[in-house]
């Protein structure tokens, strides 16, 4: 059984153990735990009337991406936040991020060269509201 849960902290700590993350103030957490397990972890930060910063992080081998799931975030996202636009960042290494980004819709914005931890680039990617086929 699966279940939705909006909690910040418990959220937060889930995703650092899978990425290097630092907590910002006003954050907002959203998981889905399944059989009382948190699986996966969407964090909002940096949000202001039109953008907000998008980190997601999942354990690979559980089945996470329900369209439930997805609907519940970006509905967060763009209906209860009214954002305009959805930023996150990507390390070019990380293939299988980029894979899942691009999955979702998100277009690829800019590259920051030599950005990354490893020295590689690191993609910025977008996704408008009207854009966004979870809505």
């Amino acid at each position: 059984m699966t279940e939705i849960v909006y909690d910040t902290f418990e959220v937060l700590m889930f995703v650092k153990k899978i990425m290097p993350f630092s907590a910002t103030e006003n954050m907002i957490g959203i998981g889905l735990k399944k059989d009382g397990e948190l699986i996966a972890g969407c964090i909002f930060e940096g949000i202001n009337r039109y953008n907000a910063w998008v980190h997601l992080a999942a354990v690979p081998t559980k089945r996470w991406m329900t369209k439930q799931y997805l609907k519940e975030c970006f509905g967060f996202a763009f209906n209860e936040l009214k954002v305009q636009y959805l930023r996150g960042y990507v390390n070019a290494s990380n293939h299988d991020a980029i894979k899942l980004d691009e999955h979702f819709g998100y277009k690829r914005e800019a590259i920051l060269k030599g950005a990354a931890p490893d020295g590689g680039d690191v993609i910025l990617y977008v996704m408008q509201r009207q854009e966004c086929r979870y809505i």
